[in-house]
């Protein structure tokens, strides 16, 4: 049976470098809801303009109308042989939703949690600096660059540091994924389908395991 992958982490956990490896060596289709909503600038549906309605209001979009977009994109061809949601469910009443779509779809759900201890979050947000030239990622705890603050491709740019990447506005961001993730973590966990990774390895280590959790 093909797999519904829900990959959950917090911010800093490496849940995208995990989805994109996945997509690419599984070739599953990664499914962002913001991707969706964003798509729907352009699209004429009743469903898109009932939706556009409601967030030019400023209003959040109910859980039903945000089950049926999903519904409607992995109903898509690419989505045949499974794929990763990305940001859906965010709350027990979405998850039992999904439960109902997987069933029509005939996929089995695969909740995985990549689980990181918060101080090490906090580092890995705080710490983050990015070339503007290349894009490069670094981070002055755990992949500093050779010389202080520069590049080490390109000497002469010094790199860059998020504004909010400051320790209070990652810690504010920590507690809301918490707040809002773990309910959706109990109820996975009581119907014994949450799978835990432990996030604080080389990613290859941590794909493997995600690997062997969905049987690919």
């Amino acid at each position: 049976m093909s797999k519904i992958i829900v990959l959950m982490g917090a911010p800093g956990a490496g849940k995208g470098t995990q989805a994109r490896l996945l997509q690419e060596r599984l070739n599953l289709p990664q499914i962002s809801t913001g991707d969706i909503f964003r798509g729907l600038k352009d699209s004429q549906t009743s469903l898109a303009k009932e939706v556009r309605e409601i967030m030019t209001q400023g209003q959040l979009v109910p859980d039903e109308l945000t089950t049926q977009l999903v519904r409607e994109r992995t109903g898509r061809d690419d989505c045949r042989n499974g794929y990763i949601l990305d940001g859906f469910p965010r709350t027990p009443t979405q998850a039992l939703s999904l439960e109902t779509l997987a069933a029509e779809q005939e996929k089995e759900i695969v909740p995985v949690l990549i689980d990181l201890p918060a101080d090490t979050l906090e580092k890995r947000m705080t710490g983050r600096r990015n070339c503007p030239v290349c894009g490069e990622i670094y981070n002055v705890y755990f992949k500093p660059p050779r010389f202080d603050n520069v590049c080490d491709v390109h000497a002469d740019t010094q790199l860059i540091h998020r504004a909010d990447d400051n320790p209070e506005t990652v810690r504010a961001r920590l507690v809301t994924f918490e707040l809002q993730t773990r309910p959706l973590m109990e109820y996975y966990n009581q119907r014994n389908l949450l799978r835990i990774v432990d996030g604080a390895r080389d990613p290859e280590l941590i794909y493997r395991d995600i690997e062997a959790i969905v049987g690919a």
